[in-house]
C-alpha cells in the first residue's frame, strides 16, 4: 500500500511504551553517552549498569545495506556512511543486530534518520524495511518504539508491519493540538517532543488522545523530577544513572533537589 494521511486505518491499535510501575521510562540517549562514546556497545553496556530501562539509538545504511549506528551522514573521518561498506567502518561503530545484542534487557528506541536533505534520504526506503524486519527479529513490540523526524518514514514503519510501535519526534512548534491530532491521524501510539515544547497541558493532551510521550534529551535533575510529577511515559537522558536516581527517590525520599 502507499504511504499517506490514510496510514492509521491498518487494522491494528498501536503498541505504547508501558511505564514500570507508573514511573516513567529512564531512555538513555545513543546510550550513557555523558560517560561513554555515544551510540557504541561501550555506551549501551554503561546504560544498563546505571539502570537505564530503554536505550534510543541512531540508524543509518551503509553501502551493502547493512544497518549501521551512527548518528550523523558522515564517520568522523569524513567518509558517508552510505557510501562506506560495514566491515570498512570506524571500529567502534556497531550494526543493528549488534546493538540489539548490546542492549539485552533493555527496550530499544530505534531513531531512523533520513531528514530530507541529508545525502544518505533517497535510502529512506530501504532502511524503514531493513529495521521493520530486523526489530521484529530481536525485540518483543512492547520493548520496542521506531521513530524519526521525518513521519512519512513512520508511516513506511508501520505500512511495513503494523505490529511495531512507532512514534514522531517532534522538535518544531506546529502547536500542541496540531502536533497530537497529526500523529495520531497517522496510526502512531507515541509522540517524542523536544524538551522545550512539553508542558503539562501537552501531556494530558497526548493521554486523552491515547498518546504515550517520550521527552528528550533531559539531563537537569530538576526538570526530570518536573517531568516526572506530569505522568510522561519516558524521559530521554545522557545520563540515565541521575534520572534513575530521581524517578526512583520517592519510594524512600533520598533525593533532594539542589
Amino acid at each position: 500500500m502507499g504511504v499517506s494521511e490514510e496510514v492509521g486505518d491498518l487494522g491494528s491499535e498501536p503498541v505504547r511504551p508501558e511505564r514500570p510501575e507508573g514511573r516513567p521510562l529512564v531512555v538513555a540517549h545513543r546510550g550513557a553517552s555523558h560517560d561513554r562514546t555515544e551510540n557504541t556497545v561501550e555506551a549501551f553496556a554503561e546504560a544498563r549498569v546505571q539502570g537505564a530501562d530503554w536505550v534510543e539509538l541512531d540508524v543509518r545504511l551503509s553501502a551493502d545495506d547493512v544497518l549501521m549506528v551512527h548518528h550523523d551522514a558522515h564517520y568522523g573521518d569524513g567518509r558517508l556512511v552510505r557510501e562506506v561498506r560495514a566491515a570498512d567502518a570506524p571500529g567502534h561503530v556497531p550494526n543493528l543486530a549488534e546493538a540489539f545484542e548490546a542492549c539485552e534487557g533493555m527496550g530499544v528506541n530505534v531513531e531512523v534518520k533520513n531528514l530530507p536533505g541529508d545525502p544518505d534520504h533517497d535510502a529512506s526506503v530501504m532502511v524503514c524495511e531493513a529495521v521493520a524486519g530486523l526489530a521484529a527479529a530481536y525485540r518483543p513490540p512492547e520493548q520496542l518504539l521506531v521513530s524519526s523526524f521525518d513521519i512519512t518514514a513512520v508511516d513506511r514503519i508501520r505500512a511495513t508491519d503494523p505490529s511495531l510501535p512507532t512514534a514522531w519526534i517532534v522538535a518544531e512548534r506546529h502547536g500542541t493540538d496540531l502536533m497530537l491530532d497529526r500523529t495520531v491521524a497517522h496510526g502512531h501510539g507515541s509522540v517524542n517532543p523536544w524538551d522545550e515544547l512539553v508542558d503539562e497541558h501537552l501531556v494530558s493532551a497526548s493521554h486523552d488522545r491515547g498518546l504515550a510521550v517520550v521527552v528528550w534529551t533531559v539531563d537537569d535533575p530538576g526538570r526530570v523530577a518536573e517531568l516526572a510529577g506530569w505522568g510522561v511515559d519516558g524521559i530521554v537522558t545522557n545520563r540515565p544513572g541521575v534520572a534513575r536516581a530521581i524517578i526512583d527517590a520517592p519510594r524512600d525520599g533520598t533525593w533532594v533537589d539542589g
